[in-house]
Protein backbone atom coordinates (compact mmCIF):
# COMPACT_ATOMS: atom_id res chain seq x y z
CA UNK A 1 0.00 0.00 0.00
CA UNK A 2 2.61 2.17 0.99
CA UNK A 3 4.36 1.39 -2.83
CA UNK A 4 1.48 1.84 -4.42
CA UNK A 5 1.00 5.81 -2.53
CA UNK A 6 5.01 6.38 -3.56
CA UNK A 7 4.51 5.49 -7.10
CA UNK A 8 1.37 7.91 -7.03
CA UNK A 9 3.00 11.12 -6.36
CA UNK A 10 6.46 10.38 -8.38
CA UNK A 11 4.01 9.71 -11.44
CA UNK A 12 2.37 12.89 -10.41
CA UNK A 13 5.43 14.94 -9.89
CA UNK A 14 6.45 13.42 -13.62
CA UNK A 15 3.52 14.72 -14.69
CA UNK A 16 4.16 18.30 -13.17
CA UNK A 17 8.20 18.78 -14.38
CA UNK A 18 5.63 17.48 -18.46
CA UNK A 19 3.73 20.93 -17.80
CA UNK A 20 7.12 22.75 -17.26
CA UNK A 21 7.08 22.82 -20.92
CA UNK A 22 3.76 25.28 -21.16
CA UNK A 23 5.45 28.13 -19.95
CA UNK A 24 3.92 31.10 -21.50
CA UNK A 25 1.05 29.43 -22.94
CA UNK A 26 -0.61 29.23 -19.57
CA UNK A 27 -0.11 33.03 -19.48
CA UNK A 28 -1.52 33.37 -22.83
CA UNK A 29 -4.59 31.38 -21.81
CA UNK A 30 -5.21 33.20 -19.20
CA UNK A 31 -5.37 36.58 -20.97
CA UNK A 32 -6.60 34.95 -24.18
CA UNK A 33 -10.20 34.48 -21.27
CA UNK A 34 -9.68 38.07 -20.11
CA UNK A 35 -10.08 39.27 -23.61
CA UNK A 36 -12.87 37.31 -24.78
CA UNK A 37 -14.86 38.38 -21.55
CA UNK A 38 -13.89 42.24 -22.23
CA UNK A 39 -15.31 42.04 -25.20
CA UNK A 40 -17.94 40.63 -24.22
CA UNK A 41 -18.94 42.43 -21.62
CA UNK A 42 -17.87 46.05 -22.47
CA UNK A 43 -17.34 46.30 -26.34
CA UNK A 44 -20.99 44.30 -27.13
CA UNK A 45 -23.38 44.25 -23.89
CA UNK A 46 -22.31 47.81 -21.56
CA UNK A 47 -20.55 49.47 -23.52
CA UNK A 48 -23.10 50.82 -26.64
CA UNK A 49 -25.95 50.41 -23.33
CA UNK A 50 -24.40 54.01 -21.77
CA UNK A 51 -25.72 55.57 -24.65
CA UNK A 52 -29.06 54.08 -24.40
CA UNK A 53 -29.89 56.61 -21.70
CA UNK A 54 -31.85 56.74 -18.70
CA UNK A 55 -31.46 53.58 -16.04
CA UNK A 56 -29.94 51.61 -18.87
CA UNK A 57 -26.74 53.78 -19.20
CA UNK A 58 -26.59 54.16 -15.28
CA UNK A 59 -26.94 50.45 -15.36
CA UNK A 60 -23.99 50.26 -18.10
CA UNK A 61 -22.05 52.61 -15.76
CA UNK A 62 -21.45 50.72 -12.95
CA UNK A 63 -21.24 47.33 -14.38
CA UNK A 64 -18.25 49.17 -16.40
CA UNK A 65 -16.56 50.71 -13.19
CA UNK A 66 -16.63 47.59 -11.38
CA UNK A 67 -15.39 45.81 -14.42
CA UNK A 68 -13.15 47.49 -14.83
CA UNK A 69 -11.82 48.71 -11.54
CA UNK A 70 -11.52 44.28 -10.56
CA UNK A 71 -9.89 43.65 -13.67
CA UNK A 72 -6.86 46.23 -13.01
CA UNK A 73 -6.08 44.23 -9.34
CA UNK A 74 -7.09 40.88 -10.58
CA UNK A 75 -4.26 41.36 -13.05
CA UNK A 76 -1.90 43.17 -10.92
CA UNK A 77 -2.22 40.50 -8.47
CA UNK A 78 -2.17 38.03 -11.13
CA UNK A 79 1.36 39.52 -12.44
CA UNK A 80 2.54 39.93 -9.16
CA UNK A 81 2.07 36.17 -8.19
CA UNK A 82 3.83 35.45 -11.48
CA UNK A 83 7.01 37.67 -11.69
CA UNK A 84 7.83 37.29 -7.82
CA UNK A 85 10.12 34.63 -6.48
CA UNK A 86 8.27 32.82 -4.06
CA UNK A 87 11.48 32.15 -1.96
CA UNK A 88 14.51 30.13 -2.39
CA UNK A 89 17.06 29.32 0.49
CA UNK A 90 20.08 31.34 0.47
CA UNK A 91 23.35 30.10 -0.57
CA UNK A 92 25.25 28.52 2.99
CA UNK A 93 22.00 29.06 4.65
CA UNK A 94 22.70 27.84 8.09
CA UNK A 95 19.78 28.04 11.19
CA UNK A 96 20.73 31.05 13.98
CA UNK A 97 20.00 30.91 17.43
CA UNK A 98 18.87 34.57 18.49
CA UNK A 99 18.35 34.71 22.04
CA UNK A 100 17.36 38.07 22.10
CA UNK A 101 14.61 37.03 19.77
CA UNK A 102 10.77 37.53 21.03
CA UNK A 103 10.74 41.22 22.68
CA UNK A 104 10.94 43.38 18.90
CA UNK A 105 9.33 40.64 16.62
CA UNK A 106 5.57 40.64 16.79
CA UNK A 107 5.02 37.29 15.44
CA UNK A 108 8.06 35.55 17.28
CA UNK A 109 9.08 34.46 20.83
CA UNK A 110 6.86 34.69 23.63
CA UNK A 111 3.99 35.96 22.07
CA UNK A 112 3.44 31.84 20.24
CA UNK A 113 5.01 30.70 23.55
CA UNK A 114 7.85 29.18 21.56
CA UNK A 115 10.54 28.44 24.34
CA UNK A 116 14.27 28.51 23.80
CA UNK A 117 13.96 24.85 24.83
CA UNK A 118 11.84 23.54 22.33
CA UNK A 119 13.33 25.50 19.18
CA UNK A 120 16.34 23.61 20.13
CA UNK A 121 14.51 20.77 19.53
CA UNK A 122 13.82 21.21 16.14
CA UNK A 123 15.11 19.35 14.06
CA UNK A 124 17.92 20.36 11.04
CA UNK A 125 16.13 19.31 7.48
CA UNK A 126 18.47 18.51 4.84
CA UNK A 127 17.61 18.26 0.77
CA UNK A 128 19.60 15.89 -1.46
CA UNK A 129 18.78 17.41 -4.60
CA UNK A 130 19.59 20.62 -3.72
CA UNK A 131 22.38 19.44 -1.13
CA UNK A 132 21.90 21.92 1.30
CA UNK A 133 20.29 22.45 4.58
CA UNK A 134 16.65 23.35 4.45
CA UNK A 135 14.57 25.90 6.53
CA UNK A 136 11.40 25.17 8.34
CA UNK A 137 8.23 24.07 5.71
CA UNK A 138 10.86 24.69 2.80
CA UNK A 139 10.31 21.91 0.45
CA UNK A 140 11.64 21.02 -2.87
CA UNK A 141 9.57 22.13 -5.86
CA UNK A 142 10.11 18.81 -9.10
CA UNK A 143 8.87 21.53 -11.34
CA UNK A 144 11.02 24.48 -10.42
CA UNK A 145 14.37 21.56 -9.64
CA UNK A 146 14.89 24.08 -6.31
CA UNK A 147 13.73 24.30 -2.38
CA UNK A 148 10.89 26.90 -2.09
CA UNK A 149 10.16 28.98 0.76
CA UNK A 150 7.20 27.88 2.85
CA UNK A 151 6.28 26.18 -0.60
CA UNK A 152 2.47 25.64 -0.78
CA UNK A 153 1.80 24.01 -4.20
CA UNK A 154 2.88 24.44 -7.83
CA UNK A 155 0.19 26.46 -9.93
CA UNK A 156 0.22 26.13 -13.65
CA UNK A 157 -2.15 28.98 -14.22
CA UNK A 158 0.90 31.38 -13.09
CA UNK A 159 3.44 29.34 -13.94
CA UNK A 160 5.21 29.74 -10.86
CA UNK A 161 5.43 28.35 -7.27
CA UNK A 162 3.19 29.55 -4.26
CA UNK A 163 5.86 30.34 -1.67
CA UNK A 164 6.33 32.63 1.28
CA UNK A 165 7.06 35.93 -0.87
CA UNK A 166 4.04 35.68 -3.41
CA UNK A 167 1.42 33.52 -1.16
CA UNK A 168 -0.73 36.60 -0.19
CA UNK A 169 -0.70 37.97 -3.88
CA UNK A 170 -1.77 34.46 -4.89
CA UNK A 171 -4.57 34.54 -2.14
CA UNK A 172 -5.15 38.10 -3.90
CA UNK A 173 -5.52 36.85 -7.19
CA UNK A 174 -8.23 34.17 -6.09
CA UNK A 175 -9.91 36.83 -4.24
CA UNK A 176 -10.56 39.16 -7.32
CA UNK A 177 -10.57 36.84 -10.12
CA UNK A 178 -13.94 35.22 -7.88
CA UNK A 179 -15.50 38.86 -7.68
CA UNK A 180 -14.38 39.37 -11.28
CA UNK A 181 -16.05 36.45 -13.02
CA UNK A 182 -19.76 36.51 -10.27
CA UNK A 183 -19.79 39.56 -11.91
CA UNK A 184 -19.17 39.02 -15.52
CA UNK A 185 -21.72 36.05 -14.81
CA UNK A 186 -24.64 37.97 -13.45
CA UNK A 187 -24.56 40.89 -15.53
CA UNK A 188 -24.09 38.73 -18.86
CA UNK A 189 -27.28 36.47 -17.19
CA UNK A 190 -30.08 38.27 -19.21
CA UNK A 191 -28.29 37.83 -22.23
CA UNK A 192 -27.63 34.14 -21.14
CA UNK A 193 -31.15 33.35 -20.89
CA UNK A 194 -32.26 35.26 -23.79
CA UNK A 195 -30.44 32.61 -25.72
CA UNK A 196 -33.25 30.26 -24.74
CA UNK A 197 -36.36 32.19 -25.03
CA UNK A 198 -37.86 33.67 -27.94
CA UNK A 199 -37.84 37.09 -29.74
CA UNK A 200 -34.94 38.94 -31.66
CA UNK A 201 -31.57 39.40 -29.50
CA UNK A 202 -29.50 42.21 -30.93
CA UNK A 203 -25.90 41.10 -32.29
CA UNK A 204 -24.53 39.06 -34.83
CA UNK A 205 -23.91 35.37 -34.76
CA UNK A 206 -20.08 36.00 -33.86
CA UNK A 207 -21.16 38.66 -30.90
CA UNK A 208 -23.46 36.00 -29.62
CA UNK A 209 -21.15 33.04 -29.61
CA UNK A 210 -18.80 35.37 -27.82
CA UNK A 211 -20.79 36.55 -24.92
CA UNK A 212 -22.39 33.11 -24.80
CA UNK A 213 -18.40 31.58 -24.46
CA UNK A 214 -17.80 34.52 -22.12
CA UNK A 215 -20.90 33.34 -19.67
CA UNK A 216 -20.31 29.56 -19.45
CA UNK A 217 -16.13 30.56 -19.14
CA UNK A 218 -16.80 33.01 -16.32
CA UNK A 219 -19.45 31.01 -14.38
CA UNK A 220 -17.15 27.57 -14.59
CA UNK A 221 -14.32 29.63 -13.06
CA UNK A 222 -16.41 31.48 -10.55
CA UNK A 223 -17.60 28.32 -9.01
CA UNK A 224 -14.04 26.77 -9.18
CA UNK A 225 -11.80 29.42 -8.07
CA UNK A 226 -14.79 29.67 -4.51
CA UNK A 227 -13.84 26.37 -4.20
CA UNK A 228 -9.89 27.23 -3.76
CA UNK A 229 -10.57 30.30 -2.05
CA UNK A 230 -12.80 29.07 0.77
CA UNK A 231 -9.89 26.28 0.92
CA UNK A 232 -7.24 28.85 1.06
CA UNK A 233 -8.74 30.67 3.69
CA UNK A 234 -9.59 27.94 5.83
CA UNK A 235 -5.63 27.21 5.47
CA UNK A 236 -5.08 30.95 6.42
CA UNK A 237 -6.79 30.93 9.36
CA UNK A 238 -5.18 27.42 10.61
CA UNK A 239 -2.31 28.68 9.44
CA UNK A 240 -1.17 25.33 7.13
CA UNK A 241 -0.34 24.91 3.50
CA UNK A 242 -1.44 22.71 1.13
CA UNK A 243 2.00 20.55 1.64
CA UNK A 244 1.12 20.84 5.16
CA UNK A 245 -2.57 20.43 5.19
CA UNK A 246 -2.04 16.81 3.31
CA UNK A 247 0.72 15.87 5.81
CA UNK A 248 -1.59 16.61 8.59
CA UNK A 249 1.23 18.98 10.01
CA UNK A 250 0.26 22.01 12.54
CA UNK A 251 1.78 25.16 13.11
CA UNK A 252 1.06 28.20 14.97
CA UNK A 253 -0.30 31.62 13.64
CA UNK A 254 0.95 34.41 11.70
CA UNK A 255 -0.37 37.48 9.35
CA UNK A 256 -0.08 36.23 5.85
CA UNK A 257 -1.45 39.95 4.94
CA UNK A 258 0.39 41.74 7.15
CA UNK A 259 0.24 44.11 9.76
CA UNK A 260 -0.96 47.29 7.90
CA UNK A 261 -4.81 46.82 6.99
CA UNK A 262 -4.32 49.27 4.44
CA UNK A 263 -2.28 47.28 2.39
CA UNK A 264 -4.51 43.81 3.02
CA UNK A 265 -6.36 43.89 -0.28
CA UNK A 266 -3.70 45.14 -2.84
CA UNK A 267 -0.61 42.70 -3.75
CA UNK A 268 2.36 44.65 -1.65
CA UNK A 269 3.71 44.87 1.79
CA UNK A 270 4.93 48.12 4.07
CA UNK A 271 8.56 48.03 4.10
CA UNK A 272 7.86 47.69 7.92
CA UNK A 273 6.39 44.75 7.44
CA UNK A 274 8.90 42.99 5.39
CA UNK A 275 11.76 44.19 7.86
CA UNK A 276 10.20 43.13 11.02
CA UNK A 277 8.49 40.23 9.93
CA UNK A 278 10.33 37.20 9.37
CA UNK A 279 7.61 35.02 8.28
CA UNK A 280 7.81 37.33 5.07
CA UNK A 281 11.36 36.28 4.67
CA UNK A 282 10.52 32.62 4.33
CA UNK A 283 13.32 31.32 6.53
CA UNK A 284 11.83 31.65 10.02
CA UNK A 285 8.30 30.44 11.50
CA UNK A 286 7.38 29.65 14.41
CA UNK A 287 5.77 26.26 15.10
CA UNK A 288 5.29 23.60 17.17
CA UNK A 289 8.95 21.70 17.16
CA UNK A 290 7.02 18.02 17.65
CA UNK A 291 4.95 18.24 14.59
CA UNK A 292 8.07 19.86 12.22
CA UNK A 293 8.07 19.04 8.98
CA UNK A 294 9.77 15.66 7.55
CA UNK A 295 12.12 15.52 4.89
CA UNK A 296 10.72 15.74 1.65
Amino acid sequence: MHRSGAAMAWNVFKFCTALRGLGSIMILLVLGVVGVTYYAVVLTSYGPALYEGGLTSVTAAAVLILFHGLLVMLLWSYFSVVLTDPGSVPPNWRPVMDEERGEGDPLTGSEFGVSQADASKQRVRYCRKCSQMKPPRCHHCSVCGRCILKMDHHCVWVVNCVGALNYKYFLLFLFYTFLETSLVTLSLLPHFIAFFTEGEIPGTPGTLATTFLAFVLNLAFALSVMGFLIMHISMVAANTTTIEAYEKKTTLKWRVFGTDRRYWFIPAYTEEDLRRMPVLQGLEFPSKPDLDAQEF
